[in-house]
């Protein structure tokens, strides 16, 4: 269903109202004077016919500056021959400029999308002719720019010249999206389709990522999903998530099916409660039927939408945006390959720091773990020569995978790197490794842990309600636990230690904890007990299995902090790790225990399974065998 078969009281006369200022395209782009800067409206809304009969007029145009920032569809004045007439000069490289620009041939302006507005308003980046596209005026002279309101709305406030293409084809959208006609210097109608794209298909490792990031989002919360496969492969794994919100710069097809589920409510909304703030989309002609005239939606300009001030006041914001690689240290990379320009830094910065400031926000990076099918990774020691940081290692905090979850905010150099090598791909993890000890990013002694950097899969993530409520989540343990692991052992009573490790200990060496910590998930796994805190979480409990091969038993072990025994946690633990052995092929435990820990003894009669134990020397062996 075309847009303009529907009533929103449009002026149907608006042509004979407005007759002084309708022209052709080919008259209209007459107004274009050599040597001028021309800005071209957004993504789906490039306004076709103009473009078209100005580059027809090249000849006529020479040394003229080309601003936009996304456009889709073909750009014919960013051809080599005529290099001489129109400079392209991007503010964000789409496909159809990109060639030009990394041959040197045109400009790439790297800049917070934020900041793009007040270039134009300050005067800084004086814009001659905007060329845009509206809806017809309403019966009050009012013109949506509908679907790409972004930073068009300022070009238009602050051209000299605005020439605007009027399409009934062009949503009408509620929010700060519309123009007077009075603003509008010259009138060109036309009446055909947007441009389409179609939502990208997801595959196995961004499923993956989107899987992992989707974890991270919280009932409640508002997110802004980035330009790409991974932003919208996040949407798969949203669908068991209530009540939340759409503060973004695009919206796209796949969220119309969340918002018609309940899932997208903006109820809990901070503020533009029960409203799904965007500043322009791109997808399908049921997505532009969908926008059109419906008040849920707020189409906003960037100064606002990107603003990091009014996203950091949502609670619970959470930013999910792309990168190209990403370094040991925590710097991102996300538009350059090397120093060939790819792409641009767009509003990624905005809503990283805008989550970082919101209570509860999260700000997250995700990107593949290798390119070049697999020939190289995407976690590097150093970026590549010549690349530019978009995101600064002091801005970043959550980075992910397909393998798995990085927090790296508040962390050491080496805390860092151990997280990102563990969600590396691994056939570079060992690389990784020793190329972060020869950087002295960590400590030489990590070498002995090689191979055994990995995150544990996900799937093995549980949590157990204590008698009083409290919650206690359980998770496989990770190479950055070893500074809670420290603290775990510390927070012990000599008692405890005495009867995990069956001596006495008033230090445990590096050596040991390490032991702990990396793990392969395979012939060894450790569950770790945590608890919730200011500072991210404390560890409260382990469980841990080694394999001895050999016999396909596994040795098990237990640690629970003073203050939790007693809860029914090592019976937790002990239950979780059977289920876990039985599920990787592995046959029955076997245990030792002081004969004074009555209450670990106790653990282990009580176990699912077949318990066999016998008492030497002040020490019970107990063998549990899976049926």
């Amino acid at each position: 269903m075309n847009h303009k078969d529907k009533n929103i009281n449009m002026d149907v006369n608006w042509k004979d109202h407005y007759k002084s200022r309708v022209v052709s395209a080919e008259m209209a782009v007459k107004k274009i004077q050599p040597g001028r800067r021309i800005f071209i409206g957004t993504g789906c809304a490039q306004p076709v016919e103009l473009v078209q009969a100005m580059v027809a007029r090249a000849k006529d145009l020479s040394d003229t500056e080309i601003v936009h920032l996304l456009t889709l569809g073909e750009a014919p004045y960013a051809v080599n021959e005529l290099v001489d007439n129109f400079r392209v000069n991007s503010f964000f490289i789409a496909a159809n400029v990109r060639d030009i620009i990394q041959q040197g041939l045109g400009d790439y302006t790297p800049i917070f999308l934020s900041d793009i507005p007040r270039l134009f308003s300050s005067g800084q980046l004086p814009l001659d002719v905007a060329l845009i596209q509206v809806t017809p005026p309403d019966e009050h002279g009012m013109c949506s720019l509908g679907i790409s309101v972004d930073i068009v709305k300022s070009a238009a406030e602050n051209a000299a010249v605005v020439i605007a293409e009027v399409n009934p084809q062009m949503p009408y959208t509620h929010g700060e999206s519309t123009i007077n006609i009075d603003d509008i210097d010259v009138l060109v109608p036309v009446d055909r389709p947007l441009f389409e794209v179609q939502p990208p298909e997801s595959t196995e490792e961004t499923r993956k990522i989107g899987e992992h990031v989707a974890s991270l989002v919280e009932d409640g919360s508002t997110v802004e999903l980035g330009i790409g496969q991974i932003p919208q492969s996040v949407l798969e794994f949203l669908n068991n998530k209530h009540e939340l919100g759409i503060h973004t710069e695009m919206f796209t097809d796949r969220m119309i099916d969340m918002i018609a589920s309940g899932v997208i409510t903006g109820t809990r909304k901070s503020i533009d409660r029960e409203k799904i703030v965007a500043s322009f989309c791109m997808g399908t002609q049921k997505l532009y039927d969908y926008i059109h005239d419906n008040p849920v939606f707020s189409f906003r300009p960037t100064e606002y939408v990107n603003d990091p001030f009014v996203i950091g006041r949502q609670s619970k914001m959470v930013a999910i945006n792309v990168a190209l690689e990403v370094d040991l240290t925590g710097q991102v990379c996300a538009d350059s390959l090397g120093t060939r320009f790819f792409s641009g830094i767009g509003g990624q910065v905005d809503f990283n720091r805008g989550a970082a400031r919101s209570t509860g926000g999260k700000a997250i990076i995700a990107l593949p773990s290798t390119a070049r099918d697999g020939k190289i990774s995407r976690i590097v020691s150093k970026l590549t020569p010549g690349t530019g940081v978009v995101t600064t290692r002091g801005d970043v905090h959550y980075v992910v995978t397909e393998y798995g979850v990085a927090y790296l905010h508040g962390k050491s150099i080496q805390e860092r790197s151990l997280a990102l090598i563990s969600i590396a791909h691994p056939d570079y993890r060992v690389q990784l490794l020793e190329e972060a000890i020869d950087a002295k990013y960590v400590r030489k002694d990590l070498k002995e842990v090689e191979g055994k950097i990995s995150v544990g899969p996900q799937e093995l993530a549980t949590y157990m309600i204590l008698d009083d409520g409290t919650q206690v989540t359980f998770r496989p343990i990770h190479p950055t636990d070893e500074p809670r692991m420290r603290d775990l052992f510390y927070a012990l009573s000599q008692q405890t230690i005495y009867y995990r490790f069956m001596k006495e200990m008033k230090r445990i060496p590096r050596k040991q904890v390490q032991d702990f910590v990396y793990v392969d998930h395979r012939n060894e796994v450790a569950i770790v007990g945590t608890l919730p805190e200011a500072h991210g979480e404390d560890i409260i409990a382990i469980g841990r299995y080694y394999l001895d091969p050999k016999t396909n038993r596994a040795e098990v072990a237990f640690t629970v902090r003073d203050e939790w025994q007693n809860r029914n946690i090592g019976k937790f633990l002990l239950k979780y790790l059977i289920t876990i052995a039985r599920r990787n092929g592995i046959s029955g435990f076997t245990a030792e225990v002081l004969r004074e820990n009555k209450a670990m003894q106790a653990v282990f009669h009580k176990a699912p399974c077949q318990v066999n134990s016998h008492l030497n020397e002040g020490v019970y062996s107990f063998e549990l065998i899976f049926e």
